[in-house]
């Protein structure tokens, strides 16, 4: 009976991961298998690859073919460079003692460099998750406040002491404030709320009709109550979730777009995708 090794597809849409299997060639895809060697599972960073070394080497020896993705599994982790070792041992090249040793150092020095990228990849997330929650800026001492705001005194005017601040009062009565009052009461130029990751033309259309027409006034509306705008709308709004909306915006309003295109691209239409970090 000929045999492949092969990969299964499990997982939801667009979340796949695979079972890297002993099958049948004749057998369906996803159907019936011999044996369960491994896993593999592409959407971490990097891909989390377990095997059974051992076993994948015994079915490889009795003549099962691999696919072309599971051959670059197996060559990733150390099949084939066992399988050449073994060939150097028959032909008298190698003693088995030196190849198990070749093959030890080959697999520790890989394990390491996927190690060092796993701990990459999660430094990278606490940076980003930091850089998301930010740090809040320390309030200005009052003291250095009141030292700015008081009148510059000549030393060694002995009066100086004596004067009372309500002097200076009448210079800041001359102020103009009455003529800036119209340029705060301007009205704020709408924003394209289609950059939200979620946010289609419909529904920017419905948030403007309510209010909500700028990045700034959607970063401060809860999304509770966004969720209460889309209901009213419709049910064809119904399935939106606009949790990650209002932080969308406030990075928008604050042109952090960098940072707030790499945080769209591991969303999931608009809302928080499930990551596995499971290492080997």
């Amino acid at each position: 009976m000929p045999a492949k090794i092969r990969l299964a597809r499990r997982g939801r849409r667009k979340r796949p991961y695979y079972h890297i299997v002993i099958a049948d060639v004749r057998a369906p895809r996803d159907g019936k298998f011999i044996e369960h060697i491994g896993s593999y599972n592409p959407m971490t960073k990097p891909a989390t690859i377990d095997l059974d070394r051992d076993k994948a080497y015994d079915w490889l020896m009795k003549g099962a073919q691999p696919t072309e993705t599971v051959r670059a599994i197996l060559r990733f982790k150390g099949v084939l460079y066992k399988k050449h070792l073994q060939r150097g041992v028959a032909k008298g090249a190698l003693t088995q003692e030196q190849a198990d040793k070749k093959l030890q150092e080959w697999i520790d020095a890989k394990e390491a460099k996927v190690a060092a990228r796993f701990e990459e990849t999660r430094k990278e997330r606490e940076d980003f998750l930091k850089m998301l929650s930010g740090v809040a800026k320390p309030p200005k001492a009052k003291a250095a406040a009141e030292e700015d705001a008081a009148p510059f005194r000549e030393e060694g005017d002995a009066n100086a002491s004596e004067a009372p601040a309500v002097e200076e009062a009448p210079v800041v009565e001359e102020v103009p404030v009455a003529e800036e009052a119209p340029a705060a009461q301007e009205a704020p130029v709408a924003d394209d709320l289609k950059k939200i990751e979620g946010i289609g033309p419909k529904i920017a259309e419905t948030l403007s009709a309510a209010g909500i027409a700028t990045f700034a006034k959607l970063s401060e509306t809860p999304a509770d109550k966004i969720k209460e705008v889309l209901t009213a709308a419709g049910s064809q709004f119904a399935t939106h979730d606009p949790t990650t909306w209002p932080q969308q915006a406030k990075m928008a309003a604050n042109g952090e777009w960098d940072a707030l295109k790499k945080w769209q691209d591991e969303l999931d239409g608009g809302k928080v995708a499930e990551t596995k970090t499971e290492e080997e």
